[in-house]
């Protein structure tokens, strides 16, 4: 994760807990970013390619593909955009948006790396 992420994200890790990573806003990012994404993005490429509108890529499986998908859970700039609109004025809820799209992202990451790359190994 880079770390230009944390300055311009204006994150304050001081008092942070594993207690406040589980309050609403930041579980709820978090969890929309690492879940809800690659379970959208895979079920569609799925269809897409059992119902032949789309084609499984060259030299990929369904691993690869689902790798791929984690991997669209990474989303700095538009999550914190968002994030902003939903919660003009109340900075205790966007410091919860920041680390749950910091956290969201820093999972994606590491799990879709992971996927891909011990996939590959085969």
């Amino acid at each position: 994760m880079p770390i230009f992420a944390f300055a311009n994200a204006g994150v304050s890790l001081e008092g942070l807990t594993f207690q406040s990573l589980l309050n609403p806003v930041p579980l709820g990012i978090l969890c929309g970013l690492f879940f809800g994404k690659q379970i959208g993005v895979f079920i569609f490429s799925y269809l897409s390619i059992k119902l032949k509108f789309a084609e499984m890529p060259n030299n990929s499986d369904w691993l690869k593909l689902y790798g791929v998908g984690v991997l669209t859970g990474i989303g700095f700039t538009m999550s914190l955009f968002v994030g902003n609109l939903a919660f003009i004025g109340a900075e205790t809820h966007m410091d919860g948006v920041k680390i749950g799209v910091l956290l969201g992202s820093l999972l994606s990451t590491i799990f879709g790396y992971s996927l891909i790359f011990f996939g590959s190994k085969k």
